[in-house]
């Protein structure tokens, strides 16, 4: 292995390969594009194209593509070869204009009715303010994708709108403080990645993986997570080299690959990276979830990135770990020694309170999907009710500044644990809080219902789009003070006092929890199709198109889209339960209690003393439960027949989450029992002991 100095990078046409590959005049006229947004010309385009082809060729690339996000969640690519003929040969030829702008085919992606079949054109454009990178021999440049007509039909175009709503609303308010240095202002991000990991021949033994990336039925194992044994312990050697060959993948394309460790449900583990720009975490997000799937294979083994792959044991998240910097090196949620009197910081903060209240059906939107409705709630996930844990040294600040109080800070305490030779250090001010939907943790907030699969540009556009308004709202309102210190002061103090209510330190499990939340008018928005209802409630339209983040079409269409995902998730899941039960459980099943009917027969008749209590009452279990899952498996058909003839997605959406789903909870519970009984040599699926032990 080669140190990771030299690894690091080493497949991305960064900053440091532009400088060394560019004249000096075009390297700073693409600099000042990456930094201002300018323009770029053609003329300029041509000359990186050209640079950018020489390298890649040289680091083994024939073919380039424009690598983007549309609204399927995942990322999608066409190749095109570099070769260009001449004189009956081929030169390699890449130009300006193939660098900036591509022609994918826009009506075969998810649009929301924004693209018909007749109505194929669509363009991809050159992202440059994140840089491109060579994966698999192929040089992938970031791009956005949008329609003929200039709609934004990806998942990245709003995320950058949010990106500059957020920016030219923070810069009025630092002027307000004098900041006058401060050119351009920019959120971060950090995302932790959660994740499965189990073995190749099991997983492809087992339909509902392949067809839907998580279990429909399944025992649980005689052990599971409740030793705690797993979380932080020794990693595994086959797992410590899957996460080796990842990390050094990761950092080849500039991923800041940083921390990894088991988690907590078996066979559950973790990476983390160093926080960077929003745009670019995301599409490092992007890559670092497909990376992690093909090195798996490599290592004969399947990565499960699905939020709950398995019942009875954590699910996956992605915790979004958000905060918002100034070009001069700034992080405007840091306290600081005395955040009692740092008013900038506290009216960021008040700015992200606001939000959060103001906007929590849009966040609980952002990471709606059918495969997180199954995480959150329980076992270290979020509750679907969004509140913010502040912690109680600022929580005792925000309450001071409410009342009028002297806030008295605390001294730090310094941690003693009561052994002379084990080091004293300053204890944090506060605790964590593990249930906390949105939890601020020293310097950023933590937004924790992320789901696993989930891209990190939905709820990063809400994020910066929600505080970009309120931060609008106090610049319009501070820009005309006349005693800017006492207005100030009011503004903190009416923010506290009319959105407190989010702010929430508690159990976010205790049900005492869910009736304390209605009463403060807080939403419980369970599934996805409870939050999707909001998506076009009037404030959150307006949100956006005020900030020119998305327009009413682009909002209708993501909304339609995730219906219609939240459906097919379903069906394909009702489906592949109705595959398994008739072609392989139930016939095994039924062949299973004849042979034991057959064998207490037999026994019997030769030996009439014999004991067949056993066979008897297993095979009285067994007829029982395959007589209640077959009536499950006819309601399931007959439900998903009645689902044909609703045309309309959000009645379709309400008959999946109410009737189909409970026909499938049904469906499992019998088979899940029968799977209790019957010998391991007839189950023909491999056990959950099987798929979380596998691995060593």
């Amino acid at each position: 292995m080669k140190s990771v100095t030299e690894i690091f990078g080493s497949m991305v046409f960064d900053d440091a390969a532009m400088e060394a590959r560019l004249p000096k005049e075009t390297y700073k006229i693409l600099q000042k594009t990456i930094k201002d947004g300018k323009h770029l010309e053609i003329s300029v385009a041509n000359v990186v194209a050209n640079a950018m082809k020489d390298w890649a060729i040289e680091k083994g690339a024939t073919h380039y593509t424009h690598w983007f996000q549309p609204m399927t969640g995942v990322t999608a690519e066409k190749h095109d070869s570099f070769i260009s003929p001449k004189n009956g040969k081929v030169i390699m030829e890449f130009s300006g204009k193939e660098l900036i702008k591509g022609e994918p085919d826009a009506s075969s992606f998810p649009s929301g009715g924004l693209r018909a079949t007749f109505e194929a054109r669509g363009y991809t454009a050159w992202d440059a303010t994140s840089y491109a990178f060579i994966k698999d021999g192929v040089l992938c440049i970031p791009t956005v994708f949008c329609s003929y007509g200039g709609e934004a039909l990806d998942q990245k175009t709003a995320l950058l709108r949010s990106m500059e709503a957020i920016n030219r609303q923070a810069l009025r308010v630092l002027k307000l403080f004098g900041n006058e240095d401060v050119k351009s202002v920019k959120t971060t991000v950090g995302p932790e990645q959660e994740y499965f990991l189990i073995d190749e021949k099991a997983y492809n033994k087992r339909k509902d993986l392949i067809y839907t990336g998580r279990t429909l039925f399944g025992a649980r194992a005689p052990k599971g997570q409740e030793l705690d044994d797993h979380y932080f312990g020794a990693i595994k050697p086959r797992v410590a080299e899957y996460m080796k060959e990842l990390n050094e993948e990761l950092w080849k394309v500039g991923v800041l690959a940083k921390t990894e460790h088991n988690e907590v449900a078996p066979a559950q583990h973790e990476m983390a990276p160093i926080f960077t720009t929003t745009n670019i975490a995301a599409d490092h997000n992007q890559l670092t979830m497909e990376i992690m799937q093909k090195v798996a294979k490599r290592h004969g083994m399947v990565c499960l990135l699905h939020e709950k792959p398995f019942a009875g044991v954590n699910g996956s998240g992605k915790h979004n770990n958000w905060s918002i910097s100034t070009d001069t090196g700034v992080n405007l949620l840091e306290p600081g020694e005395t955040p009692y009197e740092n008013a900038q910081f506290l009216l960021f903060l008040c700015a992200v309170i606001k939000a959060v209240d103001e906007y929590q059906e849009l966040l609980r939107i952002s990471v709606a999907s059918a495969g997180n409705d199954h995480r959150l709630g329980a076992n270290e996930a979020p509750p679907a009710i969004v509140s913010m844990f502040l912690g109680s040294d600022l929580s005792e600040i925000l309450d001071a500044i409410e009342n009028d109080e002297h806030f008295d800070p605390k001294q730090k305490e310094l941690m003693r644990i009561g052994v002379h030779t084990l080091p004293k250090f300053p204890k944090d001010t506060t605790d964590r809080n593990r249930t906390s939907p949105f939890a601020f943790t020293g310097n950023k907030f933590e937004f924790r219902m992320l789901g696993s699969a989930s891209s990190i540009s939905c709820a990063n556009t809400v994020l910066n789009t929600s505080v970009a308004e309120e931060l609008k709202q106090f610049a319009d309102e501070l820009e005309g003070s006349k005693d800017f210190e006492a207005d100030l002061h009011d503004l903190i103090k009416r923010t506290i006092k009319e959105h407190k209510r989010i702010i929430f330190n508690g159990d976010g499990y205790d049900d005492s929890w869910i009736a304390e939340a209605e009463k403060r008018g807080l939403k419980n928005l369970k599934t996805t199709p409870d939050a999707l209802a909001h998506m076009l409630d009037v404030k959150n339209v307006k949100l956006f198109t005020d900030h020119k983040v998305l327009t009413v079409p682009e909002i209708t269409a993501r909304h339609e889209v995730r219906l219609e995902n939240y459906c097919k998730v379903i069906n394909i899941e009702a489906l592949t339960m109705l595959d398994m039960v008739r072609k392989d459980i139930l016939p095994a099943m039924s062949d299973f209690s004849c042979e034991l009917a057959d064998g207490a027969a037999k026994k019997a008749a030769f030996m009439p003393e014999a004991d067949c209590t056993y066979e008897k009452e297993t095979v009285k279990s067994v007829s029982a439960l395959i007589g209640a899952a077959f009536r499950a498996v006819r309601k399931l058909e007959e439900d998903l027949l009645s689902s044909k003839s609703i045309e309309d997605f959000t009645e379709l959406a309400d008959f999946y989450k109410t009737k189909i789903l409970d026909d499938m909870r049904v469906l499992r519970i019998s088979v899940d029992e029968i799977e209790t009984i019957a010998p391991k040599e007839k189950w023909p699926y491999p056990s959950y002991g099987e798929l979380l032990f596998s691995v060593r």
